[in-house]
């Protein structure tokens, strides 16, 4: 008690200061008003002043005047000092020291005359009374307490109940009942009972209970009754006890307890003249039983949904239906009323929401408001609550509503006027409200309206002041979403009406916070309430009935369903028929189509469902296999597409679904974007296009949408709008694009690892596919600010944003276009010219001042030393561009006019259709018609502005600083090859490309080499591509193989569009074009050649590519091989031995790989059908050279040889010219001289180590062809420049030659004998045949095919026999027949002239010295083994020679037509020299070959020198032929017998030019 301490010094100097010091600081305690504190301080101020004497530290006098004058301080003042002594009297009763207890004992005593004897006598002991004389013994004064005690307490006073003496109730009664609309007041009526107490001895608790009673029955008398009450009651709890009583009366079974009571007890409540805890404890039921009833509904709730989900048996159905029977009988037994959930809406109805809500904390979460009337008690409270906001802000233009009245009672939750005012009380009512505000509707629209109104307050209001208060009230209203208005919603039944109007709630709120309100809806919700989870199980349960029973047929109906069942639980209602496509995708049409009565929030939640399923961790996205995706996310992908375009659904989340999956890696979800892109812009990203199709794409807009893609998706304008709103509002166009172009490398070397090899090109694909055709809407759908906006340069886009080019061009082409388009309109307004010349002038200056920046960019893109090879302009020309800028599909345009042209007139006559609908489709067509007619003008001028713009460019495109090998190299790594696989119209493109490249006449642009390197080398590309990059691949190979067939068709086009064209020239200098140097032109017969050299690689690379066993190079090349099947083979035996590879692949992969065998027999299927139009080789071009004529060249030029680099040749290609020349001159052994094209072809393949340069050893002389063609040259070639001098002093040295070779070959007639000089004969005849054919654009014989034909009689056996072996099994090369054709060229080389092996080899000695630095020289090393094989072989071909006796008689027969052969030869030879001689034209005879050798001419020394018959000459070329054949062919000689009686001659002539590797 001793809160106050007294110092020390005050006691010691009492007298002094001490005294004073303690009265003021009594009198400062008395002064204060701290409700009751101060009187606790003055006691403990007292009690310490009183302890100092009972130490004895001070006087008593002292200390008993100063409580004297401390009296007068306050009235009870002795009170408080008699609780003082009270307290002293227990301590020192207990202290041992007698003296302390004598000094207390004196203190009182002297304080008697202050303190009253009653309170003393009251407070203190007995025995202290005693000693103090206040009382004369404690033991009678003990003995009087109790019987006053037993008398107060357990005797109890008899009153006059009702029974016994009624009338003074009666006039109680009366009085209680009397009008009181008068002066009567609660006072008047109080003294008069207190009369009718005190007259009739009533009982004063019976009279309580007649107030209560009467109030009861007049409840609208609340003021003078709760006065009256208050005035009469002297103890609340007596109150509690009679209410109490009340109520235990009404607890007996099948009892109601009375409304009136409620209500009088609620009043009581309000006004505090009771307490709710006093009066809890009456009322039933218990809590604890509460609770119990509340876990028992929750367990039936799930019971029955668990009922409602299972699959029932009819036998248990009727055991339920009893049982369920039982349980009605039991819930008719009325079970006794909730007094506490009675008592709780009597508060609410009065307005006494602090003791409702402190009922309602007491019982589980919303078990109060689950009972109706208790619900919409709270409901109508929070009405009045809101009812000043709900008129100021919340209600819509044109309502009236009805007024609410507020309530009277001022005790009352104060009504809103603003938002925050929501706080204090509404907030918390419609929390405990939850899901049951579903009973009343007009508040669920009071409190959305509400809500809205907020919003817009919200979002106009920026003032950082009032921003944090206002983000707390959007928390508040959230929370009452998420709680109370979507629970709400569920409890409704088919209210599309509240839907709607909470979507205009929701539609202010972002996507963000709307997506998490449908999840705590769907997931949490549902299991909270028992009403829910029974609604959940319904729905369900609904769900599925309606599922089973939807079909195309009854899509309206079903419909109709859908739309009623969604409008209170969509969630539950998609989860089911999202799970359900996921594993039947035929369902998705008829969904989709049934969706069309949903209401708005329908569309959103429907929205969130999609992306939560797409997002379900718990299902893996691949199948089991792994090699392939997940069936149920291409459905989804499905319905995705499908549903965004027919309905109008924010696409906001599902976009940054995507965003945020291609920023964690995953690539496996662009299949929505795929489909949603596809479908709501109609936008088609296929590999599988038609020709006609891949056409109409290359037009404009319109031209695609009516014919570039297999479904005429039309009114796609809205659903593209939305698409492009929802990407820009959210800026997700870029990122999107970005993303795609980095996830495709991530794909393979990020995702990629742990992953199948098939899936991973199938993501790549999905990934490339995406942004392809993401790229494309974007182009066509956004505007040209908007894009430029968005898209930065090309530098940034690949520097800072590490974009691969291909990609980066890809965005930023479009973006050129239309800025070009914008320039050149603001040039063409600015200076007016209607001239088509001014126009284009215009358009080139729009161009260089749109792309002048762009060259610039470009040039941080690659090293410096790419620059020396390409120059910027060309490479951005080729990037920049499309099929749009190179040509014009007339034949597409004429086709869709022609299908509106037969549309109208099947309108016109078709009766059934009514005139105004003829009438709107003819409109139709014809607006599209002309629409067509319109844009192809337009095309058609802005091809030709590009075409003028290119031709200007070309010749700055290409330096001459290399190569152009290594241009070309540069051109296909950085140009060609990254475009043709990027879509289906770049393959074209780039084919198209290189053909207007070619057409132009750009210099340093080599065609051929082009050409041949694209042919000659796709093993690896091939190899390295996806299954849709090997579509495109496919399509770039048909488009090149088709220039080249048409070329190769027809010698007119050839000549008209090949000759005379720098990309024709065979010599490859870094140097300008001489256009007029006809000998550096490829003729039209050696290109045919070169054709066939290229089909033959590539039917090497097909035939590798199908034997490898991979999985990915066969299918790749077989997809390659059906897109250029209309191009490829044409030649009747590559297509054979193709036919044999994929025929043992079918075989092969039957049972293994299905889809390799699906590909395999699809493309054997059409191979076959295409078998008709295929040609002998013979046909195909000029076959009378032997095979070998072609084996070195392949063997340097396969696919492995393709990267060698080019060598500056131009004085090599002089020099050894020249040297030949001068070698010719001194030989005087030859019978023929050198041809040309051979020493050019050796320089080639040893500089340029690709199959290109095949094709120049038969380029070089083709051009020389008669005396009047030289002359034509020298006048169109200038005199006075070296090259030409240098020509004319070449042609008199070739003149003079010819002559010393026509002596010798005469002086050689006169001494050969008369078989000789026959042969000679015959070789005339054939040599002017040869000039017939050469004058008719044909080429002529080389000398070496013609020994081949002599050599080809006697090697029917073995060497056909082989050649047919080969065809059979083209791929691998047995070593004895590669041997056998190695000894063959050996010997005929062995045999050639001195001039030539001289020549050949000053003409290849530098190239090979040079090249050997880059690469194995091939035929070096062929000719290497051949040396050593020729060695191993002379014995037995003796041997061998000799052992032919079985077959003596057939060898005769081919000896003697051999003798005749030889004979013709000659002679026709003979002739062609005097030829010569005569016309001084001997540069014909040396005709363009792809042979290196001239065999004719060593055999001819060879038999001047040895005098022998050309019987013997031909002995023993058979037998020489015949051995090796006969080695060659050891495996199959059977089928080599066979195929020699079928051969016709032509046959026996056909041989298999290139080898297979």
């Amino acid at each position: 008690m001793a809160t106050i301490i007294i110092p020390a010094d005050w006691i010691k100097n009492w007298e002094k200061s001490g005294k004073h010091e303690f009265v003021q600081l009594c009198k400062n305690l008395t002064d204060k008003t701290n409700h009751g504190s101060e009187i606790k301080e003055i006691q403990s101020a007292l009690y310490e002043l009183c302890w100092q004497v009972v130490q004895g530290n001070l006087k008593l006098d002292l200390v008993a005047s100063v409580l004297g004058d401390m009296m007068e301080l306050r009235d009870d003042m002795p009170s408080i000092l008699a609780d003082v002594f009270s307290i002293l009297d227990i301590e020192t009763g207990a202290l041992e020291e007698k003296n302390k207890r004598d000094h207390y004992t004196q203190l009182v005593g002297a304080c008697l005359c202050y303190i009253p004897e009653a309170i003393l006598k009251e407070r203190l002991d007995p025995e202290t009374l005693e000693s103090l004389g206040l009382i004369k013994q404690a033991h009678q004064f003990n003995q009087k307490i109790v019987k006053i005690k037993t008398k107060l307490f357990y005797k109890q006073q008899k009153f006059n109940l009702l029974r016994e003496e009624n009338e003074g109730y009666a006039k109680l009664i009366t009085e209680l009942g009397q009008d009181l609309s008068g002066n009567i007041t609660s006072h008047l009526v109080l003294e008069s009972i207190k009369s009718l107490i005190g007259c009739f001895n009533l009982d004063p608790n019976r009279v309580l209970d007649i107030i209560l009673e009467v109030y009861e029955s007049r409840s609208d008398q609340n003021e003078f009754f709760l006065s009256l009450i208050k005035s009469y009651m002297c103890e609340p709890l007596t109150l509690c006890h009679i209410l109490g009583f009340k109520f235990k009366f009404y607890q007996e079974p099948n009892e109601e307890t009375p409304k009136s009571l409620y209500h009088i007890a609620a009043a009581l409540l309000h006004h505090n003249l009771i307490e709710l805890e006093d009066l809890y404890v009456h009322l039933m039921p218990l809590d604890a039983s509460i609770v119990e009833e509340h876990k028992r509904d929750i367990s039936e709730a799930k019971q029955i949904a668990r009922k409602l989900v299972m699959v029932v048996l009819p036998s248990e159905k009727s055991e339920d239906k009893e049982k369920e029977k039982e349980k009605e009988e039991e819930k008719n037994e009325k079970p006794p009323d909730n007094q506490k959930l009675g008592l709780l809406e009597a508060l609410l109805r009065i307005g006494d929401w602090h003791h409702a809500q402190s009922i309602m904390d007491q019982m589980p979460p919303f078990y109060a408001t689950s009972h109706k009337a208790i619900a919409l008690a709270l409901c109508q409270l929070v009405h009045l609550t809101v009812e000043p906001l709900y008129r100021r802000a919340g209600v819509p233009k044109g309502a009236r509503g009805c007024v609410m009245h507020p309530l009277r009672n001022k005790r009352a939750p104060q009504p809103a006027e603003s938002f925050e005012d929501l706080r204090k009380d509404t907030f918390s009512m419609l929390g405990y409200l939850g899901p049951h505000l579903s009973h009343d509707p007009i508040l669920f629209a009071k409190i959305v309206r509400l809500g809205k109104a907020f919003m817009k307050e919200y979002q106009s209001d920026n003032k950082p002041e009032v921003k944090d208060k206002l983000e707390i009230l959007l928390s508040c209203f959230l929370s009452i979403a998420d709680q109370v208005l979507l629970p709400s919603l569920s409890l409704m039944e088919c209210n599309a009406c509240m839907s709607e109007e909470l979507w205009g709630l929701f539609k202010l709120f972002p996507y963000q916070h709307r997506y998490r309100l449908y999840g705590q809806w769907k997931n949490e919700t549902y299991s909270s309430h028992p009403l829910l989870v029974k609604v959940k199980a319904q729905t369900v349960e609904r769900a599925k009935y309606i599922m089973k029973r939807l079909t195309k047929e009854n899509v309206k109906q079903s419909g109709r369903q859908i739309g009623k069942l969604s409008h209170s639980n969509p969630t539950i209602l998609f989860d089911y028929m999202l799970s359900q496509i996921q594993w039947y995708d035929n369902l998705i049409v008829p969904v989709v189509d049934s969706l069309k009565y949903l209401t708005s929030l329908n569309y959103d939640v429907l929205a969130y469902c999609i992306i939560e399923a797409l997002a379900n961790p718990e299902k893996e996205k691949m199948k089991h296999d792994d090699t392939t995706i997940s069936p149920w996310l291409q459905s989804l992908a499905s319905l995705c597409g499908a549903v965004f375009r027919k309905y109008p659904i924010e696409l906001a989340g599902l976009l940054q679904y995507v965003t945020n999956q291609l920023k964690a890696g995953k690539s496996f979800d662009l299949l929505i974007l795929k489909e949603v892109v596809q479908k709501m812009a109609g936008i088609e990203i296929t590999d599988e296009m038609t020709s006609e199709q891949l056409e109409a794409m290359t037009g404009g807009e319109q031209l695609k949408a009516e014919g570039g893609y297999f479904g005429q998706i039309r009114n796609t304008k809205k659903s593209s709008q939305r698409l492009k709103d929802a990407l820009l509002d959210h800026e997700l166009a870029l990122p999107l694009c970005l993303l795609m172009a980095q996830q495709r490398n991530g794909v393979v070397f990020l995702e990629g690892g742990e992953k199948h090899l098939k899936l991973v090109g199938h993501l790549y694909d999905q990934c490339h596919d995406t942004l392809v055709q993401f790229g494309g809407f974007l182009a066509s759908n956004l505007s040209t600010e908007d894009y430029i906006k968005r898209v930065p340069s090309i530098d940034i886009l690949c520097n800072q944003f590490h974009t691969p080019h291909d990609a980066a061009f890809f965005l930023s082409r479009p973006m050129y276009a239309h800025q070009i388009l914008s320039k050149y309109d603001e040039l063409k307004k600015a200076e007016k010219g209607n001239r088509q010349q001014q126009k284009a002038t215009k358009y080139v200056s729009a161009c260089e001042q749109v792309m002048t920046p762009v060259h610039e960019a470009v040039v941080s893109l690659h090293p410096t030393r790419v620059w020396d090879d390409l120059r910027p302009q060309f490479y951005a020309t080729f990037w920049s561009l499309t099929m749009y800028d190179l040509a014009v599909p007339q034949a597409a345009y004429e086709r869709e006019v022609n299908k509106l042209k037969a549309q109208i007139k099947a309108i016109e006559e078709n009766p059934e259709i009514p005139l105004n609908k003829k009438k709107k489709e003819k409109e139709r067509c014809t607006a599209l018609q002309e629409k067509l007619q319109e844009e192809e003008k337009k095309q058609l001028e802005h091809v030709q502005r590009v075409l003028h713009r290119l031709k200007l460019e070309k010749d700055n495109w290409l330096l001459a600083k290399s190569t152009k090998n290594e241009t070309i190299t540069k051109f296909l790594q950085l140009c060609l090859f990254p475009r043709c696989i990027f879509s289906s119209i770049d393959a074209v493109y780039c084919a198209r490309f290189v053909e207007l490249v070619h057409q132009q006449k750009t210099p340093n642009f080599c065609t051929l080499l082009c050409y041949d390197r694209v042919f000659s080398a796709i093993i690896y590309t091939v190899a390295s591509c996806t299954e849709n990059e090997s579509h495109r691949y496919g399509r770039f190979l048909c488009c090149m193989l088709e220039t080249v067939t048409r070329w190769h068709s027809d010698r007119t086009v050839y000549e008209k569009e090949c000759v005379n064209y720098p990309g024709f020239l065979t010599i490859f200098r870094a140097t300008g074009f001489d256009g007029g140097n006809k000998v550096d032109q490829l003729d039209y017969e050696n290109f045919r050649h070169v054709v066939h050299k290229w089909h033959y690689m590539l039917t090497k690379a097909s035939v590798h590519c199908l034997e490898t066993g991979d999985y990915t190079h066969i299918r790749n090349i077989l997809i390659v091989l059906t897109k250029i099947l209309p191009c490829y083979p044409k030649v009747l035996n590559l297509g054979q031995a193709l036919e044999c590879r994929v025929h043992k692949i079918c075989l092969e992969e039957k049972d293994k790989r299905p889809d390799l065998y699906a590909l395999a027999m699809g493309y054997s299927g059409r191979l076959k059908s295409q078998k008709v139009h295929m040609v002998p080789e013979n046909e195909f071009h000029h076959k009378d050279q032997p095979a070998r004529s072609a084996t070195p060249a392949s063997q340097q030029n396969g696919p492995g040889s393709t990267g060698k680099p080019a060598i500056n040749i131009s004085k090599t290609e002089e020099g050894a010219s020249e040297d030949g020349d001068r070698g010719k001159e001194k030989s005087q052994g030859t019978t023929k001289p050198v041809n040309k094209a051979n020493s050019a072809a050796a320089k080639v393949n040893a500089s340029n180590g690709n199959g290109a340069l095949n094709s120049t050893k038969v380029v070089k002389d083709d051009k020389e062809k008669s005396g009047k063609e030289k002359k034509e040259k020298k006048e169109k070639t200038p005199g006075s420049t070296p090259e030409t001098k240098a020509e004319n002093r070449r042609e008199k040295q070739r003149d003079e030659r010819a002559g010393k070779e026509e002596r010798v070959v005469r002086e050689g007639k006169e001494k050969t004998p008369k078989a000789e000089r026959e042969k000679l004969k015959a070789d005339e005849k054939i040599s002017k045949e040869d000039k017939s054919k050469a004058g008719n654009g044909e080429p002529m014989e080389p000398s070496r095919e013609r020994d081949a034909l002599k050599e080809s009689k006697s090697k029917e056996k073995g060497d056909r026999s082989a050649a047919a072996g080969s065809l059979k099994s083209p791929v691998p090369r047995s070593e004895s027949a590669e041997s056998e054709r190695d000894h063959k060229r050996r010997k005929l080389d062995s045999h050639s002239s001195p001039s030539h092996s001289s020549s050949v080899k000053d003409n290849s000695n530098e190239p090979k010295e040079s090249t050997s630095k880059h690469h194995i020289n091939f035929n070096s090393v062929a000719r290497s083994k051949s040396r050593e094989r020729e060695m191993e072989k002379k014995d037995p071909e003796n041997t061998q020679g000799r052992s032919k006796e079985k077959k003596e008689e057939k060898d005769r027969k081919e000896r003697k037509r051999d003798h005749i052969i030889n004979e013709h030869d000659l002679n026709q030879e003979s002739k062609r020299r005097k030829d010569e001689n005569g016309t001084n034209s001997s540069k014909n005879s040396k005709s363009a070959s792809p042979s290196c050798d001239s065999p004719l001419s060593a055999e001819k020394e060879k038999s001047k020198r040895s005098k022998s018959s050309s019987k013997e000459k031909a002995d023993s070329m058979k037998a020489e032929r015949t051995s090796g054949g006969k080695k060659e062919s050891r495996h199959d000689k059977d089928k080599s017998e066979k195929k020699e009686k079928r051969d016709s001659s032509g046959g026996k002539e056909e041989k298999k030019q290139y080898p297979l590797v």
